[in-house]
């Protein structure tokens, strides 16, 4: 073709000299135009084609395909390759041009395949099994392995040497390979033990404070486990660090449907007392209490008068106790509680006494999951039990503020 260009330019009185230039500049852009006109056939034609077909057809993996533009990436294989095929154009250059064009060539299907990669993924998402089993890690795997052995023919294919002379060198390097993939190893590693143990699961809440993170599992990958917080604000946790460090998953409370509330109220100990009859005869008007008081002041009268206890004084014998009253209250009201699951364990009990106070704790599980809810729920009991201590003659141990002191100061003064 140069030559058939050559004798062209001659017979139009182009000199001589200026000939071989002007023979090789027309045959670049003959071969440019080529190349761009097989480009723009088949992006307009035949990748338009594709993607109407795809948008056709029922299934929705072709449109993720598409939307992920693998055959966008493939169709650049085209104006490459009639670089390659036209490469005779140029005896001179005509071995380099054809090792640049296959690398590019090569290049592309490397970068296809992550687009392919990618589209597995997505797909591969729309199934409940994504969540418990994620692959994101081992595609990334398969795409490192990939850049490697493309990598290694673009090398081999420009010093024109055999692929398996560049692997047995890299056996000797295997050490080096080591260090420079450690995280990707770690991160392997890791993966497939998350997922073989089904440590964790796309969506689940977890606590890694040394990260910072406290919210739903977004990604999980090779190499980062991506969570985004209650404020929005997203975290990324290397994988590898699931496996040696220790967090906690709030997947069990998701799936149990019950989340716990165990938080205590502290009554002051001077304020605990026996119940005289007048305090027993309106507290037996409280509807949770009226049938437990009927009962207990039978079985006591019947406990007192069996073993002749003198009555003179409310020492003596069995009495009940306006804490112990307030506990058994306390109880009842969480048993019939809408929002409190009466499936789970549901209990209040007595701690030990401490220099603030006597704690009752509350040791339930609200019906509700959603930290909203939760919360909402847990504040409604406490705001109720805060209310009614004082029905019970017991007061809420509180250490002395400012207002305390001054309220003392003026009634020393008066």
């Amino acid at each position: 073709m140069i030559v058939w260009i050559e004798r062209l330019l001659i017979g139009y009185g182009v000199r001589e000299n200026l000939v071989g230039y002007l023979s090789n500049i027309i045959a670049v852009i003959f071969i440019i135009i080529i190349s761009l006109t097989a480009d723009l056939i088949v992006r307009k034609v035949l990748l338009r084609y594709l993607n109407a077909y795809a948008e056709k057809t029922k299934v929705k993996w072709d449109d993720i395909v598409v939307e992920k533009k693998v055959f966008e990436r493939l169709a650049r294989i085209v104006p490459i390759g009639v670089i390659h095929a036209l490469a005779p154009i140029f005896p001179a250059y005509e071995v380099w041009i054809q090792r640049l064009a296959f690398s590019f060539i090569v290049l592309i299907v490397l970068l296809a395949i992550g687009r392919c990669l990618d589209a597995i993924n997505t797909i591969y998402l729309n199934y409940e099994v994504s969540k418990i089993r994620p692959i994101k890690g081992y595609l990334q795997v398969v795409e490192i392995i990939s850049y490697m052995i493309g990598i290694i023919i673009i090398i081999s294919v420009l010093i024109n040497r055999s692929p398996w002379i560049l692997l047995s060198g890299i056996g000797a390097a295997t050490a080096v390979i080591m260090l420079i993939f450690q995280n990707s190893i770690l991160g392997l590693v890791a993966s497939i033990q998350i997922t073989s143990n089904n440590m964790l699961q796309i969506g689940d809440w977890i606590e890694m404070p040394k990260y910072g993170a406290d919210g739903d599992v977004l990604e999980i990958s090779l190499h980062t486990v991506k969570v985004q917080n209650f404020d929005k604000t997203i975290t990324t946790i290397p994988t590898h660090a699931l496996i040696s460090e220790s967090f906690k998953n709030w997947r069990g409370m998701q799936e149990a449907g019950g989340r716990r509330i165990k938080r205590a109220i502290y009554i002051d100990v001077t304020s605990v007392k026996f119940c005289d009859e007048e305090t027993l005869d309106r507290l037996e008007k409280i509807a949770y209490l009226k049938a437990y008081l009927q009962n207990k002041r039978k079985e006591i009268a019947a406990y007192n008068k069996d073993y002749n206890i003198n009555d003179a004084h409310i020492v003596n014998g069995k009495h009940l106790t306006n804490i112990g009253t307030f506990r058994i209250y306390i109880e009842s009201y969480l048993k019939h509680h809408p929002k409190v699951s009466q499936d789970m364990p549901c209990l209040v009990r007595q701690l030990a006494a401490s220099e603030n106070g006597l704690p009752i704790e509350i040791y339930a599980f609200t019906s509700e999951i959603a930290w909203e809810d939760y919360e909402g729920i847990q504040a409604d009991i406490f705001d109720h039990i805060l209310a009614v201590v004082s029905e019970f003659d017991l007061r809420i141990y509180q250490r002395p503020t400012g207002y305390d002191l001054s309220a003392l100061g003026k009634n020393i003064q008066n």
